[in-house]
């Protein structure tokens, strides 16, 4: 029996159930202009056939859902806050009040400062339309990418998560690369 084949027949000590392969990354060889060999390595896309992750019950699904529709409520306020606010400061004022230089040096801070937070409280709606999306379908609470379930503490902190913590940190980390 060649290699390959013992690898792929050896079962898990706990369960008695053959390991699961890993994606692996693709490597491209190509030739250079001095001869030599450069290595490219390529990320093969992951997609989940079937969820492995247990769903939840109807009744934990529904508490999720009001702890997603109370957030989505809180934002909602907090954007038509920050809207108020960056009309209010587009509004002309008398001509005296923003003469100095640094008046209106801090008034552009405080704009872009309230149009990088409503970028970021919208990207959180999104993600809560999904959520809700997501417990209608019966696919809430299990990794995107992995298809196991989300610990429930990850879900009571952040209840509009896609990814599983080992996810979230091979996505970020992929974002850092790019």
């Amino acid at each position: 029996m060649s290699k390959a084949k013992k690898k792929s027949s050896k079962t898990s000590k706990k369960a008695g159930k053959p390991f699961k392969k890993k994606p692996v990354m693709k490597v491209k060889r190509q030739k250079t202009s001095g001869g030599a060999k450069a290595v490219k390595k390529e990320k093969t896309p992951r997609t989940v056939s079937e969820p492995k992750g247990k769903k939840l019950p109807k009744k934990e699904l529904e508490i999720y859902k009001k702890l997603l529709l109370q957030i989505r409520g809180k934002i909602a306020g907090d954007l038509e806050h920050i809207e108020g606010d960056s009309l209010s400061a587009n509004q002309p004022s008398n001509a005296g009040e923003l003469s100095d230089v640094s008046d209106m040096a801090t008034d552009n801070y405080d704009r872009e400062l309230n149009i990088g937070l409503a970028s970021n409280e919208q990207q959180i709606l999104n993600d809560i339309d999904v959520a809700l999306k997501r417990i209608e379908e019966g696919t809430y609470g299990i990794c995107e990418i992995y298809g196991t379930a989300i610990p429930k503490k990850r879900l009571l902190a952040m209840p509009y998560t896609r990814l599983s913590m080992k996810a979230q940190e091979e996505e970020e980390k992929n974002q850092r690369r790019s």
